[in-house]
């Protein structure tokens, strides 16, 4: 595989995993009461099968 082919599929992937991990918290959100104004801790675990990787994001969310 050819790096330019590398560096779309890991594009390709990546902006999957932003689109519908967003679509995701503000699901959760719609269905969650009362968390206007308020802070929640994030945490996001990316793994590589085949690969030693592991790694996480941390952050926060404010409603």
């Amino acid at each position: 595989m050819s790096e330019e082919d590398f560096n779309m599929s890991m594009r390709k992937f990546l902006k999957q995993v932003g689109v519908t991990s967003q679509q995701a918290i503000e699901e959760a959100f719609r269905k969650t009461d009362n968390t206007e104004g308020k802070q929640f801790k994030a945490r996001m675990v990316l793994t590589v099968e085949g690969v030693d990787l592991e790694h996480v994001v941390t952050g926060t969310i404010k409603a």
